[in-house]
């Protein structure tokens, strides 16, 4: 049985003189607490019945304790919030008696992200009772009026109607005939990756969407940090890693926000935008902040993300001649897109990443809450977060598995990465590529020159598309 204590705080009703009382509950076993929790509710209502006159033996519910209609409709009258004081510690008292049962999360988890983190739990949070880890069953069992149970973290990713009032379309591609469909079927080799392929990392940096505050952009880091990847494979690896700005997609992509967004909605956007001929802005010019129009974390109720020039790509003069104040730029690196579409399934996933680089794909985050390394074999149950695969290998004893990154910083799993096992985490049942443009780079020798205040490239309009 649990060796767990709780306590209950059971606070006198108002206008009833009685004291505070504080019960420490050591849980031994069920009958003895059962017996335990139900005489401490029979005073309580005995304590009321004395004060109100009311009769303590009226009509009785499972608990064998209650009053008759006449009563309670007299005692409501007198004290109706001492009324409500008493049913939520019944609750409580008896919500408790139901988790005194053995139950293996309870044991198992005490922190939150522990519970949270195990697919079979549930976190139930309380206020009169302490908080606490129960299965799901047991969490079912529990009176809402007492807990509130989840199991899950929230989701970043928006549902389906959510996402299609936005104007992004449910696996999306930009064409009818996918160019994804042209490509040649090759046998695929047992291990590839494009973070080392032929003793060369195309991979571009590892982000964290969580920093400097919590945001929910996942969908932005798991497309960007894809097309990233692509546009160094075009380069050949050559030259200074291109890093596109996650910013400029938060705040003019239209598609989602820190609240969460769409596997889809990036690459759609962006190829709009490739179309009218702008394209996303690079990350020296337009840093991440974690902030969105809906943010209420950290300073961003302060921070302005609405779509215009100096929220595309800005920079900030140190001398009054040479700008003064930050200022948007009419001509910035940017890089466009000319195709994109959507996939699924472990083979379309191969086929693309080996011809045409990393993709972006929707997993189940909530068992990698504490993940640290090796390759995780969870089922999953729902897609919630968004990541870049970029490449697979083959384990002796596990077989196939893809190998991942994250957007949670270099310091969580394996720098960044994590491997899924092939049919884990939901990790095939989504996926979106995207096919690079033109981008701004030295060697294409297409840089518009711009002062270091701005000057001589600020914007004509304040609209942006």
């Amino acid at each position: 049985m649990l060796a767990v204590v709780a306590r209950v705080a059971v606070v006198a009703p108002v206008a009833v003189v009685a004291p505070v009382a504080v019960v420490v509950l050591n849980r031994k076993e069920p009958s003895e607490f059962a017996v335990f929790v139900s005489n401490q509710v029979k005073q309580f209502e005995k304590h009321v019945a004395r004060i109100c006159g009311c009769s303590a033996a009226g009509s009785h519910g499972e608990s064998g304790i209650g009053y008759g209609r006449t009563d309670r409709l007299k005692f409501t009258s007198l004290f109706p919030q001492s009324l409500r004081s008493m049913k939520l510690f019944k609750a409580a008292a008896f919500g408790l008696l139901a988790a005194a049962q053995e139950d293996a999360c309870h044991t198992a988890h005490s922190a939150k992200v522990d519970c949270q983190a195990d697919t079979k739990c549930s976190w139930c949070d309380a206020s009169a009772v302490p908080s606490a880890c129960y299965t799901k069953e047991d969490a079912a069992k529990l009176p809402s009026a007492v807990f509130t149970c989840s199991a899950r973290r929230a989701s970043e990713l928006l549902p389906r109607e959510e996402a299609e009032k936005l104007g992004v379309v449910w696996r999306g591609n930009a064409s009818e005939q996918s160019s994804h469909e042209l490509l040649g079927d090759v046998e695929m080799p047992s291990e590839f990756t494009w973070c080392d392929k032929d003793g060369k990392n195309y991979c571009t940096m590892s982000r964290n969407q969580h920093i400097p505050q919590y945001c929910g952009s996942c969908w932005a880091h798991g497309a960007i940090s894809a097309l990233g990847d692509r546009i160094k494979i075009a380069r050949q690896g050559a030259g200074v890693d291109i890093n596109l700005a996650v910013q400029h997609l938060l705040n003019c992509g239209g598609v989602g926000s820190c609240r969460g967004g769409t596997v889809d909605g990036p690459y759609q956007w962006l190829k709009g935008i490739s179309e009218k001929g702008t394209g996303i802005s690079y990350e020296t010019s337009n840093p991440y902040v974690a902030c969105s129009s809906d943010s209420s974390e950290g300073f961003c109720p302060h921070v302005d993300t609405s779509c215009k020039p100096v929220n595309v790509a800005r920079t900030c003069g140190s001398f009054s001649q040479e700008g003064g104040p930050c200022t948007g730029l009419s001509d910035y690196p940017n890089a466009t897109i000319t195709d994109y579409g959507s996939i699924s399934g472990a083979d379309a996933m191969m086929k693309e990443i080996f011809h045409r680089g990393p993709i972006s794909c929707g997993v189940d985050a909530q068992p990698l809450l504490n993940y640290e390394q090796g390759i995780t074999t969870d089922e999953g149950e729902s897609v919630d977060h968004v990541v870049s695969v970029v490449g697979w290998g083959t384990d002796k004893k596990q077989g196939m598995y893809w190998i991942v990154r994250n957007s949670w910083g270099e310091f969580w799993g394996e720098m960044g990465y994590f491997r899924v096992a092939k049919g884990a985490l939901k990790l095939e049942e989504q996926c979106s590529w995207a096919v690079p443009g033109s981008f701004t780079a030295q060697e294409k020798d297409n840089q518009v020159h711009c002062h270091e205040g701005g000057d001589n490239c600020k914007p004509a309009a304040q609209l942006v598309v």
